[in-house]
């Protein structure tokens, strides 16, 4: 249920109001607009009269949210929630690309691609020093090596990490991470999101292979519930029948998104399709859709990559590709 107050009431007012909400076991989420402010209530709602909460003065209309995702719910929120991570915002008209390998390999490629996407305008680093693959025998990261490397190359370009969790008992290793990652096969690990909602850091979750938008939503849901409301949306490629790609990359869910909710929304063309090629393309088709921003996989030398090769731009691809995306971004300002 959510509780618009008209303009002019003051913050005593609203504050009293919160109390009383509070008095019946509810939780209250104030959302504090330019010109509007929002309480919303989370809990059973079903011992609050309507009508007496529509009577009072301060009260301009009562609405009931019917979804599940509350936190999540733009009607919770109606202005896009902007989140800062190292330095950049991400939301709110303000976009930002993370680009860097699959996977963390050795000292001079971390390095190597770090300084290079910098150059081409990359505003955040991504790579993996844990890695969920299909097959045990793949090469499954570098572990606490990784994330060595990691704070390296962020102490070198300034770039702030974004970089993947599988296990919740590694999180004392992120401590230097501006970004910590919900990969696809862990969108629905539920105890992970539960122990990322009491930390303090920047959520990206990454769309499941075969979920929902609701099931995603859902998912940013049980990291706010546990108080932590940094939390970033990733479209990054469904599985569907289609066999020429590696997924089906969603674009419409960027605009879906953003009607339902105020978090953020990236895009992950790389995983969208599996191939290099076509990366370009569905770059441009996500950032002309209302993205926040866009996750790209680059490595500088693709061809001998330990992990996500056929996907992965060179540094030189990825110069062109930005400048590109300036481009589509300056058309649909």
């Amino acid at each position: 249920m959510i509780a618009i107050m008209k303009q002019g009431t003051t913050t005593e007012q609203r504050d009293n109001l919160c109390q009383w909400f509070k008095t019946m076991g509810l939780d209250v989420h104030i959302s504090q607009g330019e010109y509007t402010t929002i309480i919303g209530l989370i809990g059973d709602t079903s011992k609050v009269d309507i009508n007496l909460l529509e009577s009072l003065s301060i009260i301009d209309s009562v609405k009931r949210i019917t979804e599940p995702f509350k936190n999540a719910n733009r009607k919770f929120h109606a202005q896009p929630t902007i989140i800062e991570a190292a330095g950049q915002k991400i939301g709110g008209g303000h976009f930002q690309i993370i680009a860097g390998p699959c996977s963390v390999e050795n000292e001079e490629q971390i390095l190597s691609v770090a300084r290079g996407v910098k150059e081409a305008g990359a505003t955040l680093f991504r790579g993996g020093a844990f890695k969920p693959r299909t097959s045990p025998y793949d090469f499954q990261g570098l572990h606490g090596e990784g994330m060595r490397l990691l704070s390296l190359a962020k102490k070198e370009t300034g770039l702030g990490i974004v970089t993947e969790i599988m296990n919740i008992n590694d999180l004392p290793l992120f401590e230097d991470v501006d970004i910590i990652q919900v990969g696809a096969r862990n969108m629905q690990n539920f105890d992970l999101l539960k122990e990322l909602g009491r930390t303090d850091k920047v959520i990206l979750i990454k769309r499941g292979l075969a979920s929902t938008l609701k099931e995603l939503l859902m998912s940013a849901e049980y990291v706010m519930s546990g108080g932590n409301e940094k939390v970033v949306l990733c479209e990054r490629g469904i599985r569907t029948f289609e066999t020429y790609t590696r997924n089906t990359l969603d674009v419409s869910a960027v605009p879906m998104l953003h009607e339902l909710s105020h978090l953020p929304v990236i895009v992950d063309p790389s995983h969208g399709t599996g191939i290099a090629r076509m990366v370009p393309s569905m770059a441009l088709a996500a950032a002309a859709s209302g993205a926040d921003g866009l996750m790209i996989e680059v490595h500088n030398d693709p061809e001998h990559a330990l992990s996500d090769g056929a996907q992965s731009l060179t540094p030189a691809q990825f110069a062109d590709l930005t400048k590109r995306i300036e481009k589509i971004r300056e058309a649909i300002s």
